[in-house]
């Protein structure tokens, strides 16, 4: 790149050369050719400027689509565990589906408080964060290539936090997991930036598919809505008895 390399210095150099010379020799015409290498400076920079910018551009719409694709295969599951674990705000796939802009970005801001149901809920979608521990290797090995340093410092982080549960589930085997984290205070702030961090992303993502792909936006979402609703339909199978009660206290006169 010019910026890192002695080029500039030494147009620089010329030109000042060219300077000196005018103001003792009163020459005016030194003082056109000193002109010249600082406009060939000031052009190369910007054809670099421009240059460094299309390369940008490029990566993130790599980027896009790399998200795209694993969005929709080995990360879903983590993003649909973190979903349907909150308690507040309730913010299902169908809702973000069917939000406009408008309301994705209002969806963004009330994503800043969360509240997640059960310290289970909490567990299950620790666990698939595990399972994807890979998939958050090799976004490092992508960002280190292409140089986005947010995304790498990012995977760092989660990639310390699963070594970190890992170590407590490994050193206490037959424990709640929950229960071992809570004595922790340093991985209970870590649990919590990292599982609503995933809800920021994922909403963040949605805004920038709505705006600027609203096809990949849909066909995204409407994926989600539909493995959301296999997980909800799969989940009400094994454990019949979470439904009954929520019938019991849908029905008329219950408190």
């Amino acid at each position: 790149m010019l910026r890192k390399s002695y080029l500039p210095l030494l147009l620089i150099a010329i030109s000042a050369q060219f300077l000196v010379i005018e103001y003792f020799t009163h020459i005016t015409f030194m003082a056109h050719l000193a002109a010249i290498p600082l406009e060939i400076l000031a052009g190369a920079l910007i054809v670099e400027r421009y240059l460094e910018k299309k390369e940008k551009n490029k990566k993130k719409k790599q980027l896009l689509h790399i998200k795209s694709f694993l969005f929709r295969s080995e990360l879903q599951n983590v993003f649909i565990m973190n979903f349907n674990g909150l308690r507040s705000p309730k913010i299902s796939m169908k809702l973000i589906l069917n939000s406009n802009l408008p309301e994705l970005r209002e969806l963004r801001k009330q994503a800043e408080h969360l509240i997640y149901d059960t310290p289970q809920s909490v567990e299950k979608i620790i666990y698939e964060y595990i399972k994807v521990q890979h998939i958050f290797q090799q976004f490092i090995d992508w960002a280190i290539t292409n140089d986005f340093d947010p995304i790498f410092h990012d995977m760092i982080y989660i990639l310390h936090f699963i070594q970190d549960v890992k170590q407590v589930k490994k050193m206490n085997p037959h424990k709640s997991l929950m229960s071992e984290i809570a004595k922790n205070q340093e991985l209970v702030e870590k649990t919590d930036r990292v599982l609503s961090d995933g809800v920021k992303k994922f909403l963040d993502y949605a805004i920038e598919l709505k705006e600027d792909y609203p096809d990949v936006f849909d066909v995204l979402m409407e994926d989600y809505v539909f493995t959301q609703a296999k997980t909800q339909a799969l989940h009400n199978s094994t454990n019949p008895g979470t439904v009954m009660s929520r019938k019991l206290s849908d029905s008329p006169g219950s408190v």
